[in-house]
């Protein structure tokens, strides 16, 4: 099969698209053919070697993935050969003709493979964040970078539970974050002003996506460390006490997987793509992704 690999750390420059073995599942794993595969913050900043969880090179890359069911390990029943599922390729080796899951989900009615593939990663993440911060009906969250991937997810469903979100962004995307539910308020220099002009009395809890070094302004607005959640800003959080959120060591929340589609088919919930690449342009779409100018999510077609 063709797959993108890179033999060393640094830009984009390194991807290749080379031949690799066909996989096949082991128990409790479906093998697809893939569709479509999401790009995250996470591959690239591993394919920089910011981040390595202990893999050795070469390394694929690559964990949302959308597409068919064409292989079955043993075990398995929750889905069938032909079945249109979406999740986690295992051993983050998605941005491939086929790919091995464990954690996956019917694609909901409505969706196809391009949107199907933006989903997994950006559920699962903001999913585990909510929880994290007990956001609830009746509590109001501020989210920090809140036009992205994650962010525009985290809006979606922090509505959905019945919270008010405040979400900060650039003034381009004001408009995007009154669409999915939000009050919007612009990044940069007197945003706790504009937050306390919305929220006067601070918000329940904070989120930061976007790691842009705003943790003590949040935690003002927030009432203390132990009301704010990131999932960028790990040496922040070590200087603030600040829960730095991780799926490696928090738990996953891949359960969001299976129950998305209900509030997806009564029309709660919309992840839009920003841009598609075929396969071969892997490298085009990790750098748009880490200059970190996206709405939505971007996607490879293999």
């Amino acid at each position: 099969m063709k797959a993108a690999q890179f033999s060393q750390y640094g830009g984009p420059e390194v991807l290749r698209i080379v031949d690799l073995p066909d996989p096949h599942p082991g128990p409790g794993q479906v093998r697809i053919r893939v569709h479509a595969a999401g790009i995250n913050a996470t591959e690239w900043k591993i394919r920089k070697g910011e981040l390595s969880f202990g893999a050795q090179l070469p390394q694929t890359t690559g964990r949302d993935v959308a597409g068919v069911v064409d292989e079955l390990g043993e075990g398995v029943t929750d889905v069938a050969l032909g079945d249109r599922v979406f999740g986690i390729s295992d051993d983050g080796a998605g941005a491939a003709e086929l790919a091995l899951l464990t954690y996956r989900a019917i694609i909901p009615v409505s969706l196809g493979f391009v949107d199907a593939a933006g989903l997994p990663i950006a559920l699962e993440t903001a999913t585990r964040a909510l929880d994290q911060l007990a956001v609830a009906g009746g509590r109001t969250l501020l989210i920090n970078g809140a036009s992205g991937g994650i962010g525009s997810t985290a809006v979606q469903l922090a509505v959905a539970r019945g919270a008010r979100v405040i979400g900060a962004a650039s003034a381009a995307n004001q408009n995007y974050l009154s669409l999915l539910g939000a009050d919007p308020v612009t990044y940069g220099e007197g945003m706790t002003e504009r937050v306390r002009a919305l929220a006067p009395g601070g918000v329940d809890a904070a989120l930061d996506i976007a790691g842009n070094g705003i943790l003590p302004q949040l935690i003002d607005l927030a009432g203390g460390p132990q009301n704010v959640v990131t999932l960028a800003d790990f040496e922040g959080a070590k200087e603030h006490g600040v829960h730095f959120s991780n799926g490696f060591t928090d738990g996953h929340a891949f359960h969001s997987l299976a129950t998305i589609g209900k509030l997806i088919e009564a029309g709660g919930f919309w992840l839009p793509v920003d841009r598609t690449f075929p396969l071969a342009e892997i490298a085009a779409a990790h750098r748009i992704s880490e200059n970190g100018r996206v709405r939505g999510r971007l996607v490879l077609i293999p």
